[in-house]
């Protein structure tokens, strides 16, 4: 498993509300997401490749809870799939329409709040050294 910048515990006083179901499989793939839109940002790690300063710290934590508090607002489980079809039908399955937007630079639809915490912390746009 990859890195994961906040648990359930964060993820709730981030939220305001009990942390949902499956909060660990939610903040993982979150995480993903934020590593994602992080690919040139430059910001010191320990030997796990967690971030060592508390402002980087904070922000991947804000960010994920954001990411995650995003997807749960879109009803989106954090795969991604909830955005491809403007009608989805489970029995006997039927699905329509399929959505297509502009791809977020990163490749990832980062919510805008995770964006806001990165950019405070001087993490976007990355800068490669």
């Amino acid at each position: 498993m990859g890195r994961v910048y906040a648990t359930p515990e964060q993820l709730a006083a981030f939220t305001h509300a009990p942390a949902p179901e499956g909060a660990e499989r939610l903040l993982a793939r979150a995480s993903e997401d934020v590593e994602a839109a992080l690919l040139t940002a430059v910001y010191r790690v320990d030997a796990d490749g967690l971030p060592t300063e508390q402002p980087v710290v904070e922000a991947l934590r804000d960010a994920t809870c954001a990411q995650v508090e995003w997807q749960q607002a879109l009803g989106d489980d954090g795969t991604g799939a909830m955005g491809s079809w403007d009608a989805v039908s489970i029995g006997p399955v039927s699905l329509s329409g399929r959505k297509s937007g502009p791809p977020a630079a990163s490749g990832v639809d980062l919510a805008p709040r995770a964006h806001r915490a990165l950019r405070r912390a001087g993490l976007l746009p990355g800068v490669i050294w």
